[in-house]
């Protein structure tokens, strides 16, 4: 993959970026199954199978729960406006573009020396 040198505060954003993703989906991954408040079911048995899926009730999110995904969200908006519409884009076009897009994902990555 071609080596693009990219402005620091495009990769400062695109790491901000990748932490603020992890920890949205770390929090989002202890709240409740439905932001509102919803009852429980359980299905039939399924076919062949002693199994039968069911969720148990869902008090819902809290409103501080509520408050701290939106923050989460809208840092989220914020840092990927801030990546994607950052002037150094504007520098490339076609499948260079494309690559250099890909390649700022990884950006943040430890480069692996090649054995010799």
């Amino acid at each position: 993959m071609p080596q693009y040198t990219f402005p620091q505060d495009l990769r400062d954003a695109q790491l901000a970026l990748h932490q603020t993703r992890a920890e949205c989906e770390a929090y989002a991954r202890t709240l409740p199954w439905s932001a509102e408040p919803m009852d429980g079911w359980e299905a039939e048995k399924q076919v062949h199978s002693g199994y039968r899926p069911s969720k148990e009730a869902s008090p819902g999110y809290t409103d501080e729960q509520a408050e701290r995904l939106a923050v989460y969200r809208r840092r989220l908006l914020e840092l990927s406006t801030t990546v994607m519409t950052h002037p150094f884009w504007e520098t490339l076009s076609g499948p260079d573009l494309v690559k250099a897009r890909t390649a700022l994902r990884h950006a943040h990555e430890p480069v692996e020396e090649k054995a010799a």
